[in-house]
Formats: structure tokens, C-alpha cells, sequence
């Protein structure tokens, strides 16, 4: 029994026996966490069916390495993923297939190369250094951290990306993606459905706020192209704008620019804004954490200037992320699409059918993780048994791993170990948290929390 181990995170249940595809595309809409029954955190594989078509959700390490590894140009994106994503993330890096995803990936991939880390660094820790600032001036006696993590990863985007001051931009790209997410990017029936050259009722709706996004992300391009540019690059922008394909030679065009913008800015703050809301909010609830994390970062340099010599210090805060990670994992599911009929380790998939990898139910399986609902950062520590590299999926795996998975850890983790240098944070009630699936796995409510300031 660890430190930590007095903690369970228990797993929302669906209900026990057959669910039809429209109860199990309400929960997609609703909380798709509910979408998967109690046995998928039992066995290796659940089979069902959705409208039809075989549904696989797949629990089976070695059959998940043959899926998005050995055999993944076989696995497309559903019409649902593709119809829900893409108003906010176009034809960016997330939904692209093909020719058109390598070209794209081998232009992006310098921009999160190695050599950009500290650069990142740097912009991480000016732009938390502000929101700590704002956060121990602030009167409020109860401060609602969902809000102001993802407000802070907003800000990260914008500066890392832009150089940017993201105050005048902030409120509208929030509203946007709020209101998209609460609202008509959520799915129905007619997504699973209808073949993406037949718009839905919804897609109509969705292509007016497609409109609106893509003017604002070009606005927000237009101001930082014209800002003058040093030598050497400033930020993402100065990479991205100027790369090109290593293979052909070709730059990303105009559009595909303003695509990439807008799946950095969407998927790389609101994965990372709740990844570090639920960080806090595990260590809120278990002291002894808290205190050995506060410990470890006390004394370091977290500023712009140290940021990235500090970060390799800062092992426990890691774990924590890591373990915050898989309980609450940002993307609940990786859904894929069978172009036609396979074999994955002893599982026959059909021509069609729809898998499941998710690492909601994978980071939580009882037969990959010893006690899985408990939050144990002891998991993620040097010394401990490394988990199956399969059991494991807060970014993906494979050709289409997230390719900005080291910025965000390094986000993340530079983050928390600030918020934990300047303060002691307690929830302000006892009131149950439970989690919610829609677009990443968010909190059912806001709780409050109390900052009280270590020095």
C-alpha cells in the first residue's frame, strides 16, 4: 500500500446487458464513457453490434499493436469521428489519410522535433508564471481550475504558436469551442449513418460554425504575420510557415496552414487543459502527493530561463501527470474503421467494422493494472515495472501517434510543478466528481478549489 493508495477513482457503469446502436449512440452523445459495459473492463474483447456493422472494443495488447501498428493502413477514421472533428480541425494532421496525412506529417514533424523543446519550455513557463501571478492576486476565496487550466493552456497555444498575447482572441475561440462541443458537435444517429457526401441535419449547422472558425484562425494568422519576425525562429509559427515537405519539397499551402493552426490550438489545449485539471484535482484530494510533489519542486528554478535544464528534475511531478494520465486519459477512445476483413492476434475483424481502443477502459482493465481505480504515481517512477507499452495509450501509438505528445507532457508537467511551488490546493466542498466523455474527458461540473500560498 503506497501513499497515494487511500484514493479510488471509481469507473461510471453502463448498464448490464444488450444495448441497441441508438442506446449506444445516446451515450455517445450524452457521456460516451457510459458507452462501454462492465465486462470491457474485464475481458480481452467485447463483441456487439452498432447499425449493423460488428463493433469491436479491444483490450488485447498484441491485437491492438497489429491494428494501429503493424497492419494500420487498413484502419480509416469512422464518419462519425470525421463529422463531429472536422468543423474545429479541418483536413489538419488529425483527419487526414493517405498521400495527403504523410505529406502533411513530414512537413509538421520539425516543429516538435527535439531541438524545439526548449524554445517550448521557455513559453510554457513565461505564460505560467503569468497565470500564477493572476491566480495569487486573485480575491476570489474559490477558484474554479477547470476554467483556469484551460484558459492557461489557451494561452500556451497562442504564445508558443504566435508569440501572442491570447487576451482578445481567448474569449471567442473558448465560446467556439464550447459552444460546438456542448452543441451541435455532438453526435446522432444520422452520423453513424449517412455517408459523408450526404450532409445530416447537424453538418448544415456545423458548416456555419466551420465558416466562423476558419475566419478567426486566419485573423489570428494575418496579426502574427504581421509582427516582424527575429533570425532565429520565435515560435511554432516561424517553424511551421517556413517548412517543407523533406521528401518533395513542398511548403503546406495556405490552407493547410490554417488546418494545422486550428488542430494545434484545439486538440493541443483541450486535451492538455484537462489533463491538468484532473492532475489537480487528484493531488487535491491526496495530501501525502501533494506534499512529496511540493517537495520536489520547492527549491528548483521553473523560470523561462531554466525551464528546460529543470525539467529532467522534476521525476515525481512527472509520474503524477503520467498517473493523472491514466486514470482520466484527455481522449477516451481511438476509433478506427476496418477497410476490409483481418486477423488481429486471433480476432477476425470484419470488412467494416468498427474497433475500439480505448484508453478510458484500457488504462482502468483489471487484468493490465493492479488495482486500477486506485491513484498510485508510484506506477509511473523509475524504479517501477514498466506497463505494456499497449496498456498505455494517452496519446496514441503507431504511425499516427500524437506527434505533439512531448509538448504537452512538458506542458503539463511544468505547470503543475509551478501551481505546486506557489500553492497548497484543497477542494472548497466534498461534492462527488464524475467524468464525462463528449469530445475529451471532462468533469461532470466545475468543482471550487482553495489556493492558499506556501510563502
Amino acid at each position: 500500500m503506497t501513499e497515494a493508495q487511500s484514493l479510488v477513482c471509481s469507473t461510471p457503469r453502463a448498464p448490464t446487458g444488450l444495448q441497441s446502436g441508438r442506446v449506444i449512440a445516446k451515450m455517445l452523445r450524452e457521456n460516451a464513457l457510459l458507452a462501454f459495459p462492465p465486462q470491457a473492463f474485464e475481458d480481452d474483447v467485447v463483441f456487439r453490434r452498432f447499425f449493423g456493422r460488428q463493433q469491436i472494443i479491444l483490450n488485447r495488447p498484441q491485437g491492438i499493436h497489429h491494428i494501429l501498428v503493424e497492419n494500420s493502413q487498413n484502419y480509416c477514421r469512422t464518419r462519425g469521428t470525421i463529422r463531429m472533428l472536422r468543423p474545429l480541425l479541418g483536413n489538419g494532421l488529425l483527419l487526414s489519410e493517405g498521400e495527403d496525412w504523410k505529406h502533411q506529417r513530414r512537413t509538421v514533424a520539425p516543429a516538435f522535433a527535439p531541438r524545439t523543446m526548449p524554445l517550448l519550455a521557455r513559453h510554457v513557463a513565461t505564460a505560467a508564471d503569468a497565470a500564477v501571478g493572476r491566480l495569487a492576486a486573485s480575491e476570489e476565496a474559490q477558484i474554479d481550475l477547470l476554467a483556469a487550466m484551460q484558459g492557461l493552456a489557451l494561452e500556451i497555444a497562442g504564445t508558443s504558436m504566435f508569440s501572442l498575447a491570447m487576451e482578445r482572441h481567448r474569449p471567442e475561440l473558448r465560446d467556439l469551442i464550447i459552444r460546438y462541443s456542448a452543441g451541435v458537435g455532438r453526435p446522432t444517429p444520422l452520423d453513424f449513418l449517412l455517408p459523408l457526401a450526404i450532409p445530416s441535419p447537424r453538418d448544415l449547422l456545423r458548416r456555419r460554425v466551420r465558416r466562423r472558425w476558419v475566419q478567426l484562425i486566419s485573423r489570428i494568422i494575418a496579426e502574427r504575420r504581421g509582427k516582424a519576425s527575429a533570425a532565429a525562429p520565435a515560435d511554432l509559427f516561424d517553424v511551421l510557415s517556413t517548412a517543407s515537405d523533406p521528401d518533395s519539397g513542398a511548403p503546406l499551402s495556405a490552407d493547410d496552414l490554417v488546418d494545422q493552426v486550428a488542430t494545434l490550438i484545439t486538440a493541443g489545449h483541450e486535451t492538455t487543459g484537462v489533463a491538468l485539471f484532473w492532475s489537480l484535482y487528484l493531488i487535491a484530494a491526496a495530501p501525502a502527493v501533494q506534499e512529496r510533489l511540493a517537495a520536489e519542486v520547492a527549491a528548483l528554478d521553473l523560470g523561462p530561463g531554466k525551464a528546460d535544464e529543470t525539467l529532467p528534475r522534476l521525476v515525481y511531478t512527472r509520474a503524477v501527470v503520467h498517473e493523472a494520465l491514466r486514470l482520466y486519459p484527455p481522449v477516451y477512445a481511438i476509433v478506427r474503421q476496418a477497410r476490409s476483413a483481418d486477423n488481429a492476434d486471433g480476432i477476425e475483424v470484419q470488412a467494416g467494422a468498427i474497433v475500439f481502443i480505448a484508453p478510458w477502459v484500457l488504462h482502468r482493465h483489471r487484468r493490465l493494472w493492479p488495482q486500477p481505480e486506485v491513484f498510485d504515481p508510484a506506477r509511473f517512477l523509475p524504479d517501477a515495472p514498466v506497463p505494456d507499452r499497449f496498456a498505455y495509450l494517452p496519446f496514441g501509438i503507431g504511425p499516427r501517434v500524437c506527434i505533439g505528445a512531448q509538448f504537452a507532457l512538458t506542458e503539463a508537467t511544468l505547470v503543475l510543478a509551478k501551481m505546486l511551488q506557489a500553492f497548497e490546493i484543497r477542494r472548497t466542498d466534498s461534492e462527488a466528481v464524475g467524468p464525462v466523455g463528449i469530445v475529451t474527458t471532462q468533469p461532470d461540473h466545475p468543482p471550487l478549489f482553495c489556493l492558499r500560498p506556501r510563502h
